[in-house]
């Protein structure tokens, strides 16, 4: 097992099983101890800083409550129309004003993959990466994966689904790399031909899980335990007719899942716009919201660790 007390998070390739299944049982103790404290005292004394320079919500409000929740202090840089950045302050001087405050872990979210190795080479304090543009999400990843092991048993001998915009979204890559940690795992990428996972994840997991591509959810759906749905990621593209021109060219309704005999759970990193319809919302295997509460202590678990607490 990795010991993560003081590392900086920046890829989901940062843990191997070990670690992983070992940040699951914290969450869960977490989890159990909440249940009856409303504030532990793990974090007593200690101040996280949450940079985030991109919108947020889930996020952002986890990684606080979870602090909060351990007996920590929060301080929230706030919005970047409002800080010095706005006035052209470098993401690079930033960091280094907000680590000179002697914070005792820094979460960073920015629009630029890379982003957060930076800051963590810049910053004496641990960094955890909140989302570097469509680089990489390791904490949504480890979410992701605790949620599908309290609902599956396992991780080992699935098959997953990863449906949308994988070429510019980030949690696609971060849920592979982690997926990749596992046994006999299959991932089926289901996407429009302009929106596959790039290559440089595929090199990443050859050999360590079985996966393939199609463009029709329809195809794989019933041989599927987890379908993971993700939005077009509007914000990454640079020309906007591409977006309108597959915008809409998936969806997971009510009405589409009603014709097969088996439906898998359904996750989904959130927020959603038009790929994933609020009438599925009804149905026991829709886990998206469930999976963002599983954010708050799967994120406590980890500052724990980083903390050494």
């Amino acid at each position: 097992m990795i010991n993560l007390r003081g590392r900086d998070i920046i890829s989901s390739l940062d843990f191997d099983r070990e670690t992983l299944e070992h940040l699951f049982n914290e969450a869960d103790k977490i989890r159990e101890e909440l249940r009856s404290r409303s504030i532990l005292d793990y974090c007593h004394g200690k101040i996280m800083i949450t940079v985030f320079l991109e919108p947020s919500t889930r996020t952002r409000l986890s990684f606080q409550f979870a602090m909060i929740k351990l007996g920590g202090i929060v301080v929230d840089f706030g919005l970047e129309q409002a800080a010095s950045i706005a006035k052209g302050e470098s993401f690079e001087d930033t960091i280094r004003m907000v680590d000179g405050y002697d914070p005792d872990i820094i979460v960073v979210r920015h629009k630029e993959p890379g982003s957060a190795l930076r800051a963590a080479e810049i910053a004496v304090r641990p960094v955890i990466n909140a989302g570097d543009g469509w680089n990489e999400h390791p904490t949504q990843a480890l979410l992701d994966l605790y949620t599908i092991k309290r609902e599956l048993g396992r991780i080992d001998n699935i098959t997953i689904g990863i449906m949308g915009d994988l070429k510019y979204g980030r949690t696609p890559s971060s849920l592979s790399y982690a997926l990749s940690k596992f046994e006999n795992v299959k991932i089926i990428y289901i996407a429009p031909r302009e929106l596959q996972i790039r290559r440089e994840v595929l090199e990443k997991i050859d050999g360590l899980v079985e996966w393939k591509m199609v463009e029709r959810v329809e195809e794989v759906i019933e041989r599927l335990d987890v379908l993971y749905v993700t939005r077009l990621q509007k914000e990454r593209f640079t020309d906007l007719s591409e977006y309108e021109r597959l915008r809409g060219s998936y969806q997971i309704s009510l009405n589409l899942l009603s014709k097969f005999k088996k439906i898998p759970i359904i996750m989904h990193p959130l927020p959603r716009v038009d790929e994933l319809s609020t009438d599925v919302d009804s149905l026991p295997q829709a886990k998206y919201f469930t999976q963002a509460e599983n954010g708050v202590y799967i994120r406590a678990a980890l500052i724990k660790e980083v903390l050494g607490a």
